[in-house]
């Protein structure tokens, strides 16, 4: 019996005893290869010795010193490697321990910037209807997922959401994918003319969005324009980079391959690898000159912020993937990984869609291809790729309710950037059995 609340109440759960490279072993001594990063977190694998290195080093000389007493050298040398690798205007770092506090307090900035400015009216927040932007309140109302939000909406703000760029699902006939994006994004400038510029603080977006989706990448030009449309009404732009960030799509931050520089970057989960738990903020010196003329403060906390021994395991995971190259091998597997997974699955009949950046993969599932129809909700078709992946010793990410939060089901593969040919193989040779005693 277990006095746990565990996600699922009623499952059960194999008890992970020990992780090594891109494998964790379980009690009964069975090997599953960590296909998804447990959620795109572990970009290095498991029981990495130099992180494991720091980790000890750090905690004999201090694990821990509130932020309003003490800075301390790890969260320093963290913060200032993150700053010299960041997109143009970024200035400064706020450590939190997570994604949805990354979000959260990404929220608070952007509303404080603004009434440090005097424009006290800005306070709407725009996002895109089936993203995800974290658990605690304030993301839980960013995220545009509706299973997600439905029983807590009463206790939500108030937000608004646009589509996706989700080209699969949006793309019309004959339409380019240029044309496409531009089209999305005219979404945006129409619904901020709609609440009135003036009353319009943040815009909220993934660069590739992650867990609801399955890994769909924007098309070409379209957060050129987003960013042109923020420019024009002084809306804060507004990048959450939690999951799609560190490297994940094969640059360290996933909005350089768009040519971008947003105001505010939310990272965490390949931030520290899953070593520690650490997420941040990345902001804008326009931002921070705000705050520092202003109030003199951030007015936002946390008891666990700047961890001295999150911080150094960070940077150790950061400092590995620098010295062994390892965003390099990120592209190069991640276009073989991709190339396998078409040609095991590129003329399958349940699967719609393959796609992604760098080794941040989706595959969509479909009842029928040419008609993309998803399967049934009930039948809960990406739970059952999940169990019957793991009973094969393999770990990914399935999700349901790709399309609406309701329909549509797809599986999100995020491996540790240390993966070779042979470990890919294997990645799809699992779980193309997986999918079809799924879909059988």
């Amino acid at each position: 019996m277990t006095r746990i609340l565990h996600r699922q109440i009623h499952a059960d759960l194999p008890t992970a005893v020990r992780g090594e490279g891109v494998r964790i072993f379980d009690s009964e001594g069975k090997a599953y290869i960590d296909a998804s990063g447990g959620a795109a977190v572990s970009c290095l694998g498991h029981s990495h010795p130099d992180v494991v290195a720091a980790l000890k080093s750090q905690a004999d000389k201090l694990a821990y010193a509130h932020t309003s007493f003490f800075t301390n050298e790890p969260a320093e040398a963290l913060a200032e490697k993150l700053v010299k690798a960041a997109p143009d205007g970024i200035s400064h770092v706020y450590f939190v321990s997570g994604g949805s506090e990354a979000n959260e307090a990404a929220l608070k900035m952007a509303r404080q910037y603004f009434v440090e400015k005097g424009e006290d009216q800005r306070r709407n927040i725009i996002a895109r209807r089936q993203s995800y932007h974290g658990n605690t309140l304030g993301a839980l109302a960013t995220g545009g997922n509706e299973w997600r939000r439905a029983q807590f909406q009463p206790l939500l703000i108030d937000t608004h959401h646009i589509d996706p760029c989700y080209a699969y699902r949006y793309q019309q006939p004959g339409e380019s994918l240029e044309a496409y994006g531009q089209r999305a994004a005219q979404q945006l400038e129409d619904k901020i003319l709609e609440l009135g510029a003036h009353t319009v603080m943040a815009f909220v977006a993934e660069p590739v969005v992650g867990a609801t989706a399955g890994a769909v990448p924007a098309v070409p030009g379209y957060f050129k324009r987003v960013r042109e449309i923020c420019d024009r009404y002084g809306v804060l732009l507004i990048l959450d980079e939690v999951m799609c960030g560190m490297g994940r799509t094969g640059t360290l931050f996933a909005c350089e391959q768009e040519g971008i520089a947003p105001d505010l970057i939310s990272i965490a989960k390949g931030l520290g690898g899953g070593y520690q738990p650490i997420g941040a903020v990345l902001l804008s010196q326009q931002i921070f000159s705000a705050f520092e003329s202003g109030s003199g403060l951030f007015q936002h906390g946390h008891t666990y912020m700047g961890h001295p021994v999150a911080c150094a395991a960070s940077l150790a995971v950061q400092e590995v993937i620098e010295r062994d190259d390892l965003l390099s091998n990120v592209r190069e597997m991640g276009g073989y990984l991709r190339e396998r997974l078409e040609s095991r699955f590129g003329n399958h009949p349940h699967v719609g869609d393959i796609r992604g950046r760098g080794l941040f993969l989706g595959v969509e599932l479909v009842t029928d291809r040419a008609s993309k129809e998803p399967f049934d909700p009930a039948l809960k078709v990406h739970a059952r790729v999940k169990t019957e992946a793991m009973a094969r010793g393999l770990m990914v990410y399935p999700a349901g309710g790709t399309i609406d939060g309701k329909r549509g089901d797809h599986v999100l593969l995020a491996p540790p950037f240390i993966i070779d040919r042979q470990i890919a193989d294997t990645i799809v040779e699992r779980l193309g059995e997986a999918v079809d005693a799924a879909t059988a």
